[in-house]
């Protein structure tokens, strides 16, 4: 082989090696197609996913829409046809006042009748699509009012009350949807613990907000109850309306928070309502 001056020699490349460079070129390439579309799979996978959940999310939102409609529509007929009935039982009352027999079968009609309002109040609680009037209030005196106007029946159950919150807690909310939230939350706790327990209130300053925590000692609840408990008219109780925790979400929903519900470590239940930081503000702020 010739060779030019006193240098290295070089030796071109050969066909073969042209050859095995092409190929280990078009696998590495044909790897990384194959990666990319695995990818890609994946990727269109979690967004089919996404989207079949959105519109699940969707359509049950229009469904709970028309039945809010359907339930805002019977409840005010049922409360209107409810009036004169109230205004006759009282007359009636009045006219068996010597009669004790006739009184004992008149109050059975009247628990009937307070059951009926109490189903139409809290259809038209959870129908009610209002905007919250927030104003800052002092939510520990918020909950001592509850706690007060319940006492009769905390005391016939032998339930005890522990209020873990601070006397100078600012919660910015529209007052009566959260007074109606938590008598919610708390008349379940009452129904889980007939033969007595322990109620316990706390509330404390979260990293999202402000959360307020009812628990109670009764049994818990099953898996099932958990992921169905905030459906609207899904109810384990006898009797029950089913949308005492779907108000407490919608109430939630609307002040841009959220309802969080475990089983304790240590027997019963507790529900968590938080209210975000950008509806906290303090009375100073307010009056200015």
């Amino acid at each position: 082989m010739a060779q030019i001056g006193s240098g290295p020699s070089f030796v071109l490349p050969g066909p073969n090696a042209d050859l095995e460079t092409v190929l280990a070129a078009w696998h590495e390439a044909t790897l990384r197609l194959e990666k990319t579309h695995e990818a890609l799979r994946e990727e269109v996978q979690r967004l089919t996913e996404e989207l079949a959940a959105k519109n699940r999310e969707l359509a049950q939102k229009e469904r709970l829409a028309l039945i809010g409609q359907m339930a805002a529509h019977i409840a005010h007929e049922v409360r209107n046809s409810l009036m004169p009935v109230t205004l006759y039982l009282s007359l009636l009352r009045r006219r068996l006042a010597d009669d004790p027999t006739g009184l004992e079968m008149l109050d059975k009609l009247q628990i009937g009748l307070r059951a009926l309002q109490s189903t139409v109040t809290d259809l038209l609680h959870f129908s009610s699509d209002r905007d919250p009037q927030r104003r800052p209030f002092l939510l520990r005196r918020l909950l001592e009012e509850i706690l007060g106007d319940l006492a009769p029946q905390l005391h016939a159950q032998h339930i005890q009350c522990v209020l873990d919150v601070p006397q100078d807690q600012i919660l910015a909310a529209d007052q009566e949807m959260i007074r109606r939230a938590v008598m919610n939350l708390v008349l379940n706790s009452l129904d889980a613990m007939p033969d007595g327990g322990t109620l316990t209130i706390t509330s404390a300053a979260g990293p999202e907000g402000i959360e307020l925590e009812v628990a109670d000692s009764g049994p818990g609840l099953s898996d099932e109850a958990k992921r169905r408990a905030m459906e609207p008219f899904y109810t384990t109780k006898q009797g029950g309306t089913g949308l005492g925790l779907a108000i407490v979400s919608r109430i939630a929903e609307v002040h841009g928070g959220e309802v969080l519900l475990v089983n304790c470590p240590d027997g019963g239940a507790a529900v968590t309502l938080r209210i975000p930081y950008a509806q906290t503000i303090s009375l100073q702020e307010a009056a200015a």
